[in-house]
Formats: structure tokens, C-alpha cells, sequence
């Protein structure tokens, strides 16, 4: 394999790592360990990316959504909606796949050695927690359970959020000695949270994306309509069934190419021997070439 075909193949990978750096590249927060306040965190990044990150730039729209619901004086929030929908219609899960931060740590977690769990017992219903973890974490909780000041706090951040946990307390605590001496028990379980899926990524391929994510639960009601989609040429299609074997979401891509589980990571359409598999952009090329 030369090396045109290697970083071809690798293209994904090197989209993952350039965004991530993009939009979590202030370092100088990463060495005095403190949060960036520049005007960047007034505007809302497509993946995960938590604000008390200190390398990140802009906000996660989760955070966004939560801070705005837990308001003192609640109103519809039609910038960070509007921003979901926007992307979501453009791209469906493609940012999942493609554009998440965390998604590159788990990607890379999975690449690991050790022997794999493709099949998960009760798979097809642990899919359904993601959307109980949006209506009770993001939505619910946020908007009902509020202290006497009147604000509500962002419980997916403050109880679930391994990005977080990840990318923002770690490098928090560690670098300042004043945070050392408070962290107690939340700490500790958000600790938990993220050590315990650490473990599942390098057996299981994306457990947090597949059963967790709030975030991935929006995208992927957009993936049947979204701009970016994929398509199936019927005339091409043998039923092989490689797709299905190729695709470490579980998506059956002959069936429902447009699965709210797909990340429209393009493995599918690596292994198909026909083409058959193709998105909206390829085909759409294809037919102005025809022209």
C-alpha cells in the first residue's frame, strides 16, 4: 500500500484529529490551566466540546442548551436550536462520526488490542437510553429542579458527561492546587463515569455514542432527511451483506441507509464490491458528470 492510498484511507482520522485540534486548540490554557473566555465561547462547535475545557474555543451546544433551560428566567433558546437543527439538516450524525472530539478518543480506545464485543446483550434497547438521557438530563431536570436562586444546573455536565470529566476536570484539578483540595465525591463519580467507559470503548466500538450521547440522539433524527445522506442503487446491490459486517454501529446500511445510529463514518462504502453504497454529494457528482 503507498503512502497516497494509506492517508486516503486514513482521511477520517485526519479530519478528526485537525477539528479536534481546532477547536480545542488554546494551549496556553492547557499550561496555566484556565478556561478561555474569548469571544470563540459565544459560538456553539457542531460535537461535544465542554466549555470548562481549557483548550476549547468555542461551547458545546448540550452545555449551551442546558445553561439557557436552567435560566432564572427560562426563554426558548432559538441561537442554540436553531444551531442543531442548521447542522443537523445539513449533516446528520456525520459530525458524530466525523467532527467530535470524543469520538476520536473513543475511536482511538477501540483500536487497542483486546478481544471485542460486537454483539451486546439488550443492544437494541440500551439504544433508547441516549433519548432518556436527552428528555430527563438535558431537558427535564434543567428546567424542573431548581435551587432557591431560581437556576437550574446542567445535570448531563454536572452527573454524565465523560468529555467533560476528560478534557475539562482533569486538566483542571491538575494544574491547580486550590481545586485539588475540594474535589470530593461528584469528582469522584464523574471519575467513575468516564473511567468505566473508557473500559467499554476498547471492548465495545463507541458505547457513549451508541447508548449515551445526548447530542448524537438530536443528530440522528436528521439523518433520514438530512442534506448528507446516503443512498442505495438497487441495480447495483447484491444483498452481500459486507456492508452490515463492516459497520461497527450495527447499522443493516442495505436496509435503512439512513439509520439515526449510522455516524456516516463511509466504512460500508469502502467494503461494497459494486458501489451500490453512495451519498447525496457522490451521486449528485455522478449525475452532473452525466451531463
Amino acid at each position: 500500500m503507498n503512502l497516497w492510498t494509506k492517508l486516503r484511507k486514513n482521511t477520517r482520522l485526519w479530519v478528526q484529529v485537525a477539528f479536534t485540534a481546532l477547536t480545542n486548540g488554546y494551549l496556553l490554557g492547557f499550561a496555566k490551566g484556565k478556561i478561555y473566555q474569548g469571544p470563540g465561547k459565544q459560538v456553539c462547535v457542531p460535537g461535544l466540546n465542554c466549555y470548562s475545557c481549557p483548550g476549547a474555543v468555542g461551547s458545546c451546544p448540550i452545555g449551551s442548551l442546558q445553561a439557557v433551560i436552567g435560566g432564572k428566567d427560562f426563554r426558548f433558546s432559538f441561537y442554540v436550536i436553531g444551531f442543531l437543527m442548521i447542522v443537523g439538516s445539513l449533516a446528520g450524525r456525520f459530525v458524530c462520526g466525523w467532527l467530535c472530539p470524543f469520538g476520536l478518543v473513543q475511536d482511538l480506545l477501540h483500536k487497542l488490542p483486546s478481544k471485542k464485543i460486537k454483539n451486546v446483550p439488550f443492544d437494541k434497547y440500551l439504544r433508547y437510553l441516549k433519548y432518556v438521557v436527552l428528555t430527563v438530563f438535558v431537558f427535564g431536570m434543567p428546567l424542573l429542579l431548581r435551587g432557591a436562586s431560581g437556576y437550574g444546573s446542567p445535570w448531563f455536565c454536572k452527573l454524565i458527561c465523560p468529555s467533560g470529566t476528560l478534557l475539562g476536570g482533569i486538566p483542571l484539578v491538575a494544574a491547580n492546587p486550590s481545586l485539588q483540595k475540594i474535589v470530593g465525591v461528584l469528582f469522584g463519580w464523574k471519575m467513575a463515569v468516564l473511567i468505566t467507559i473508557v473500559v467499554l470503548s476498547v471492548l465495545i466500538y463507541r458505547p457513549f455514542c451508541k447508548y449515551l450521547c445526548p447530542l448524537g440522539a438530536i443528530y440522528g433524527l436528521f439523518n433520514r432527511f438530512s442534506l448528507y445522506r446516503y443512498e442505495i442503487d438497487a441495480h447495483k446491490c447484491t444483498g452481500c451483506g459486507l456492508c452490515h459486517k463492516a459497520c461497527e454501529m450495527n447499522v443493516k446500511v442495505c436496509e435503512t441507509p439512513n439509520s439515526a445510529e449510522c455516524i456516516r463514518c463511509g466504512k460500508c462504502i469502502e467494503v461494497c464490491p459494486t458501489g451500490a453504497i453512495q451519498t447525496t454529494l457522490s451521486s449528485s457528482r455522478s449525475s452532473a458528470n452525466m451531463k
